[in-house]
């Protein structure tokens, strides 16, 4: 998500450097105008805003502190906005550490609408930090998104991910269970997903992914790897374990996407979780 977001910064008029730990994928942003450079401090180097859109929390540590460390690039001039979706724990530690050493603000903006809503520039944005800071930002971030929402200090937007990403991996499970009842009941279910579209079943989900989910052979393109979506169950087991928020239904449902990656299919895109039903080897009993 991070290369379309990039892009559509350039073309805002941003002067925009640009890293990542892919020589290649940033190399590709040169011809949109990006300034390519060799290390993330370099790239954040006098830079009023320093993004990152990165896999996970270990990934945003190692570029901040790392061998190469960004947050000696950083000044208290700096504002960090994170779009990644790391847990509320890790953005309020990682946050603090980067205050102390450089006097930076951080802004935790993680996204959701996929990679689709990158390009298009149509994310939602939950947004955490300070309110002076995020409107600061707020020029930069309409760039990106149709909506920002101040959810409150570091580390909030975080959890008004975690929040979305509750609904969003247990609605995949969900559309993947209809989708195989249908097929037991001799429904054509190639028709569901627009047959569903606009009562009160309908989603987002189910109209990307239900039409993937209904054929044999899923014809791609790739959105989101198993192994990232449960990697945000685990930040949401994390959060309510913390807060001692009970979460049962997810619980249920980390178990099945377990049950994938302990069949090797965590690098496969989110219609595999119809082997949870169509593959005897994999499938609960």
């Amino acid at each position: 998500m991070g290369a379309p977001m990039a892009t559509r910064l350039v073309r805002a008029g941003f002067r925009t450097q640009v890293w990542n730990r892919s020589h290649e994928k940033a190399a590709a942003l040169k011809q949109a105008g990006a300034i390519v450079c060799t290390s993330p401090a370099e790239a954040a180097a006098d830079a009023s805003f320093v993004c990152l859109c990165l896999t996970d929390a270990a990934a945003v540590e190692d570029v901040l502190f790392g061998q190469t460390a960004l947050a000696d690039a950083l000044s208290d001039k700096s504002v960090v906005i994170d779009f990644s979706t790391i847990g509320v724990t890790s953005a309020e530690r990682l946050a603090s550490r980067v205050m102390a050493r450089s006097g930076a603000a951080w802004l935790d903006c993680p996204v959701s609408g996929g990679v689709a809503g990158a390009k298009a520039g149509s994310l939602v944005i939950f947004a955490g930090g300070e309110p002076a800071m995020l409107e600061w930002a707020t020029p930069l971030l309409n760039q990106l998104s149709v909506r920002v929402t101040h959810m409150g200090g570091v580390g909030s937007g975080q959890a008004a991910k975690l929040c979305n990403q509750l609904i969003v991996t247990v609605n995949l499970v969900a559309i993947a269970e209809a989708i195989s009842l249908g097929e037991a009941l001799g429904v054509d279910v190639a028709q569901l997903p627009a047959a569903l579209e606009g009562g009160f079943a309908d989603s987002t989900p189910l109209q990307i992914f239900g039409p993937r989910m209904a054929t044999l052979d899923d014809p791609g393109p790739i959105v989101g790897a198993i192994r990232t979506m449960q990697k945000d169950i685990e930040a949401i087991l994390d959060a309510a374990r913390d807060s001692r928020a009970t979460v049962t239904l997810l619980e249920h449902v980390d178990s099945l996407y377990r049950r994938l990656l302990d069949a090797g299919l965590g690098s496969e895109d989110l219609p595999a979780l119809m082997r949870l039903y169509r593959d005897k080897k994999i499938r609960p009993c």
